[in-house]
């Protein structure tokens, strides 16, 4: 007849007690002499006190050891390697709160398997719809192309501009993409050096000027800035922050409006460069998910601005990738502040 676990485990535990209580019982027995009970006494008592507790303690640990291999081996999410004989102790307090944190971390582990799936399924879905639309409108104009529009001067170098956009944009995509892969693996290092970043300030003004003025929009700094400020960072990646925040500013801002760029002391080791616009603003609720690739705060403007969709993306890895911070502050209707740190050049 096959006994309970319980009775087994009372059963084993108690041929153990009987054995050693015997068994110490025998060696005083004969270790001491029969006219000195009194010593027999102060010997047996703390000797057979220390034997119990620890049969006990062993016996007690290696039953819930049994138990919690056990299901360690039937459930293959978790691993049997993270269970030793240590953790199983008659604490049961500690035991649940190993337990716990044990279920809580595979918890968050499923967590962020999901969000990663999740994710995924976005960003596979985001770049179907960003890659779709310039494509149908190059096969377009191409196909109308063939079917006799190119014998129409006007209109075939009409179409083969428009075409060429599109284009345009798939490439600008595709080297934000390949961007984005590189810094996120680690593959583009960045090669510090020490530069005048008033001077790069500027030659993206220079650069966006004519862009800047068919909307009627100033780029200026907050101040006069009479001497040079030399920072340490990755020049060209820098660069590409301003154009990427400078750009956006033009084009989400107020027609007359005004782009201003700042520079002042963060730390002691950093400057906070900040690119402000009184454009349209951000509501809150869209702040979170900002940087993310291909989010936009009003689709169909963005649409109709252009633009590959992971401009701010970029930046906040650029950033980060520089060991600096990232932050915005935006007012709906009133303007937005984007701004990040940089290392000062000693």
């Amino acid at each position: 007849m096959k006994l309970k676990k319980t009775y087994s485990f009372s059963l084993l535990s108690s041929v153990y007690l009987t054995i050693s209580l015997v068994l110490i019982g025998a060696l005083i027995y004969f270790l001491f002499p029969e006219d000195n009970k009194l010593l027999r006494l102060i010997i047996f008592f703390p000797t057979v006190f220390i034997v119990v507790f620890l049969i006990i303690q062993y016996r007690t640990e290696q039953f819930i050891y049994d138990r919690l291999k056990k299901i360690y081996d039937e459930v293959s999410v978790l691993n049997e390697d993270e269970l030793t004989r240590v953790s199983a102790t008659t604490d049961i307090d500690s035991l649940s709160n190993s337990v716990k944190n044990y279920v809580q971390g595979k918890r968050i582990e499923i967590k962020n398997l999901t969000d990663r799936d999740s994710f995924r399924k976005d960003f596979l879905g985001n770049v179907s719809h960003e890659l779709k639309t310039p494509l149908f409108t190059v096969q377009g104009y191409i196909l109308t192309l063939i079917e006799g529009a190119i014998n129409d001067k006007l209109i075939r170098d009409k179409y083969l501009s428009r075409a060429n956009k599109g284009v345009e944009r798939l490439v600008a995509i595709v080297k934000d993409l390949d961007m984005i892969a590189k810094l996120e693996t680690e593959g583009l290092k960045m090669n510090y050096e020490v530069f005048n970043i008033i001077d790069l300030i500027q030659n993206v003004f220079d650069l966006f000027e004519m862009k800047a003025k068919k909307r009627n929009i100033s780029l200026q700094f907050d101040k006069l800035y009479d001497y040079p400020i030399f920072v340490k960072a990755d020049k060209e990646r820098i660069e590409q922050v301003l154009i990427n925040l400078i750009v956006n500013s033009i084009k989400y801002g107020k027609t007359n409006g005004v782009t201003t760029v700042g520079l002042e002391s963060y730390t002691e080791d950093q400057f906070i460069l900040k690119v402000i616009d009184n454009g349209e603003g951000i509501k809150q609720e869209h702040i979170p998910r900002l940087f993310e690739r291909f989010y936009r705060v009003d689709q169909s403007r963005s649409r109709e601005q252009g633009g590959s969709g992971l401009g701010l993306s970029i930046v906040k890895h650029i950033v980060e990738a520089h060991n600096e911070t990232m932050l915005i502050n935006s007012v709906f209707k009133e303007g937005s502040e984007f701004s990040f740190t940089l290392k000062k050049a000693k």
